[in-house]
């Protein structure tokens, strides 16, 4: 438990942050699972517009600090080439 007032604050400010981040992967997942639906269909369009979607929202993540950038460019290459598999 916090004893000192700094490190009350600090609790506090973890607290604050700790909500924000949640709801930013909660997203990052959402924009994420619309891909694997997409893919999933097999329509090659609707994968490609839900992926367009999702980069942007996976890049805010790693500036953000929720999610490493070697995972997110990871996660990146692996939708596109299941993508392209799609018109094969």
């Amino acid at each position: 438990m916090a004893n000192t007032l700094q490190s009350k604050k600090r609790a506090r400010q973890i607290e604050r942050r700790t909500e924000v981040n949640k709801a930013r992967r909660s997203r990052i997942r959402t924009f994420l699972r619309n891909v694997e639906e997409a893919i999933a269909s097999g329509n090659q369009d609707a994968a490609k517009a839900a992926f367009l979607a999702a980069q942007p929202e996976l890049d805010r993540g790693v500036t953000k600090g929720v999610l490493h950038k070697n995972t997110v460019a990871r996660k990146k290459s692996r939708l596109a080439s299941r993508i392209k598999a799609l018109s094969a």
